[in-house]
């Protein structure tokens, strides 16, 4: 076992060689809790970035940049309106989406935006569809030479690169063969960990999806919030009920690490919480929890009352990752106490490695060598490990 196998990274530490100072950012979804995240981490990680703030709320958005200083903007833009997209992209070096949910999505336009302006390109996506519906731009963005990586936050994110890492090792240093992946993830308070509403009803809208998972190179298909189990997520976290759930990472891990059986679970706190996510998943009509406008007012609705209790009994999040091979078994643990927090200094990570060229151009997936190369590996899960309680790789 390797503990803490990669030591913190120096939150300022000086800009690779392949990355000169005053790169412009620009950060959609900027005024929300984990745009604004990503924001504050981008801005610490790299102080010498000039951040472009993007949004809806002119005021909140103000207020922001005023706490980033000289080097920051806002801007106010309407992710659906592409001629604006377009324009407020010129001059810009990056996009990070994170205007979400992205769930009942069937339009992928910051992304053709991006592929127009020849900007690069990441996003927090989470949806299984509009992901591999992203995924169709490839040919474009590589005739384009734009370097695109889509489901790069925390999960799915740094949880794919967790993965591919443990993959790796079984294969290269043990020489054993990938048999099972299993991705477990965990939240304090019905899937919002801090993070806000969009990753509530993220949440909720998956409840109307059949859950996909594969078992011996098979594509199952299973009922979502079922089959509970009660994993360990190590220090400070403790046993926790999780559940399967449709996660973008089985899909991906399945088809780019080469893992014939594969699945996903997340659970919440406290408990009656999961009871809500199990009674709505069994009782509501799939084409009611499939409906993106009640589901977003609902969870607006119950959005001030889920903050009251995550400051009483916090935003953790955790991560555990087990792959089981011809040799053995292998573990990935990463444990938060901010949601919101992690998966700021998560997609910044990735915005980073991009920036220092360790994407190729094309459209790609957090575990694919082309999108985050082995080499870039470590200082990116350096970087999406800041603050963490607990980051164990067991290898």
């Amino acid at each position: 076992m390797v503990r803490a196998c990669m030591p913190p990274a120096p939150a300022t530490a000086a800009a690779p060689s392949n990355m000169s100072s005053g790169r412009r950012v620009l950060v959609l979804g900027g005024t929300g809790r984990v745009g604004g995240s990503t924001v504050m981490a981008l801005s610490e990680l790299r102080p010498d970035l000039n951040i472009v703030v993007a949004g809806r709320n002119r005021e909140k958005g103000t207020s922001l940049v005023s706490k980033l200083g000289e080097r920051s903007e806002f801007v106010q833009v309407d992710i659906h309106n592409a001629s604006r997209l377009k324009t407020v992209m010129e001059g810009v070096d990056l996009v990070v989406h994170a205007a979400g949910p992205f769930q009942r999505d069937d339009k992928c336009t910051v992304l053709q935006a991006a592929i127009s302006t020849k900007t690069a390109y990441t996003d927090v996506w989470d949806g299984m569809d509009y992901s591999w519906r992203a995924k169709y731009f490839h040919e474009q963005a590589k005739a384009s030479g734009v370097p695109a990586l889509i489901t790069a936050g925390i999960s799915p994110g740094m949880s794919n690169v967790m993965a591919a890492e443990l993959v790796r090792a079984v294969k290269s240093e043990n020489g054993g063969v990938p048999e099972r992946l299993r991705l477990k993830s965990f939240s304090n308070i019905a899937g919002t960990g801090g993070a806000g509403p969009t990753a509530l009803g993220t949440s909720i809208l998956l409840l109307g999806e059949d859950v996909i998972a594969y078992n011996k190179g098979r594509e199952i298909k299973l009922k979502p919030y079922s089959g509970a189990c009660n994993i360990h997520f190590g220090k400070g976290i403790g046993k926790k009920d999780v559940y399967l759930l449709n996660l973008q990472e089985v899909k991906s891990a399945h088809r780019f690490l080469g893992v014939p059986t594969v699945d996903a679970r997340f659970g919440t706190d406290p408990f009656i919480w999961n009871w809500g996510m199990e009674t709505l998943a069994n009782f509501l009509p799939a084409v009611f929890l499939r409906d993106k406008n009640i589901i977003l007012k609902l969870t607006e609705f119950v959005d001030p009352f889920i903050r009251v209790i995550d400051g009483i009994v916090g935003e953790h999040v955790a991560m555990r990752i087990n792959l089981d091979s011809s040799n053995g078994n292998t573990i990935g643990l990463f444990t938060h106490n901010n949601l919101s927090v992690s998966v700021g200094y998560a997609t910044a990570a990735f915005a980073l490695a991009i920036l220092e060229g360790g994407t190729k151009p094309g459209v790609w997936f957090p575990e694919e060598l082309e999108g985050i190369a082995i080499e870039a590996r470590k200082l990116l899960l350096q970087r999406a490990s800041q603050g963490a309680v607990n980051f164990v790789m067991n290898r």
